[in-house]
């Protein structure tokens, strides 16, 4: 393979790439001409690890800390502060709300953006629960629509299917590594009148024509859960918009309904609360994390790129690889962004095993559709309601892909997905 192992430019000294390890020598090789694999000699493929990007940045990190320490606040503190700016300069965001997970943003943002009891809000049948399960946490009720079966994203032709005189929002998903078709998405909301609220979770850096993901609509969000592009060492969340009256609303939600400057302000602790809010504040120990981690992250983003091609030249046109991940032209500039790497494959569980039997961890996105999921049976859906999203939960399986994965590493998980397709055995 052919990966490059020269260093960014835009790389400081803390991040040069390390010498990819040895292939162990004496391997079989396949008929195709790859190294055959062997669970005899194969290191683990963990799906997903941080610890070298920690090492190199661990200068940066306990700087921060000791700041944290320094002032004494170790949540809703001045280190939140400093990252909720930095957030708004790399994102171009008028506000971003520093929260304690990606899902809390989710029931924020809703409610902020003026949800009310039982309003319907337009969700993929394709998505982490999470999509979903925050529009009931936050007083609504979910409607779900289907996917395209190339990105994975709200299809609208579905959405206009669904959609009843209840409908009062729309919440297109950005997955895994491209933005919903937000063009179509936002001329469908503003003929029947929507509010598009984005779960943009996963977009960080994700662009559509210079605007960031999450600024699209009404307002969006961030994940920074440890295995995100940018992810902390627990969970931890934000909200984006332009909105003055979202972002003040968000704002005080996080933090029991309090209104007015909390964020490291001791003195406002006791002042009253405006609405029944929460508390879904951010500590500063991991606003410390990410912002060190915030400046490596366009070099995270481009080495995320270089695997992701490195897959598809070794995958492509291998039997049983049903498809690989597809950037569809939106006709702006759109900037994919590469959170995890999902393709779709034939007899997808047992590919799995196998790849686990080498030590190769992978991961199902997703194993049920949403509107077939317990916690929604209430709402009366079948198998067959949404075909693609049910096709995409029997095919969809995520490889390892993070900025720690060496070069050799995809070589062998494309070895090992090769062989079993070719029917070797070890």
């Amino acid at each position: 393979m052919d990966l490059q192992q020269t260093a960014d430019p835009r790389q400081a000294p803390d991040q040069a790439p390390q010498p990819a390890p040895q292939q162990p020598a004496g391997l079989p090789r396949s008929a195709a001409g790859h190294r055959q694999a062997d669970p005899q000699h194969a290191d683990p493929v963990p799906f997903f690890t941080q610890a070298a990007s920690f090492t190199s940045l661990w200068p940066r990190i306990e700087q921060h800390l000791g700041e944290v320490l320094a002032d004494g606040k170790f949540s809703h503190g001045a280190k939140v502060g400093e990252l909720e700016r930095a957030l708004a300069e790399y994102t171009g965001a008028r506000h971003v709300i520093g929260v304690n997970s990606g899902t809390d943003a989710l029931v924020l943002l809703l409610r902020a953006a003026g949800l009310r009891p039982g309003d319907e809000v337009v969700v993929p049948a394709f998505s982490f629960v999470a999509t979903a399960s925050s529009v009931v946490l936050a007083g609504g009720r979910p409607v779900f629509a289907d996917v395209d079966p190339v990105t994975y994203a709200l299809c609208p032709e579905s959405v206009e299917r669904v959609l009843t005189p209840r409908c009062r929002f729309l919440m297109p998903v950005h997955l895994f590594c491209q933005l919903a078709d937000m063009t179509r998405l936002g001329e469908l909301a503003g003929r029947h009148g929507l509010t598009v609220v984005e779960d943009s979770a996963e977009a960080i850096g994700m662009r559509l024509g210079g605007v960031h993901a999450g600024l699209l609509g009404a307002g969006g969000v961030l994940s920074f859960f440890p295995t995100k592009t940018l992810g902390a060492i627990g969970d931890a969340g934000a909200v984006l918009t332009d909105d003055d009256g979202i972002a003040e609303t968000a704002g005080a939600l996080r933090h029991h309904g309090r209104f007015g400057r909390t964020l490291g302000d001791f003195t406002t602790i006791n002042t009253g609360s405006t609405l029944p809010g929460c508390n879904s504040k951010m500590d500063d120990i991991q606003a410390a994390v990410l912002l060190a981690k915030l400046t490596r992250l366009d070099a995270d983003i481009a080495r995320r790129a270089e695997l992701a091609a490195a897959y598809d030249r070794r995958l492509a046109g291998t039997p049983g690889v049903l498809r690989l991940p597809t950037a569809v032209d939106r006709g702006e500039r759109a900037e994919p962004v590469f959170y995890v790497y999902v393709a779709e494959f034939e007899r997808r569980d047992e590919l799995a095993r196998h790849l686990a039997d080498f030590g190769v961890q992978t991961e199902t996105y997703y194993p049920s559709p949403l509107h077939l999921q317990p916690c929604f049976a209430e709402l009366g859906h079948h198998p067959g309601d949404f075909p693609a999203a049910e096709a995409a939960c029997t095919r969809t399986l995520a490889l390892p892909l993070y900025p720690d994965l060496p070069p050799d590493a995809v070589d062998r998980v494309c070895d090992v997905i090769q062989d079993f397709y070719a029917g070797a055995r070890p």
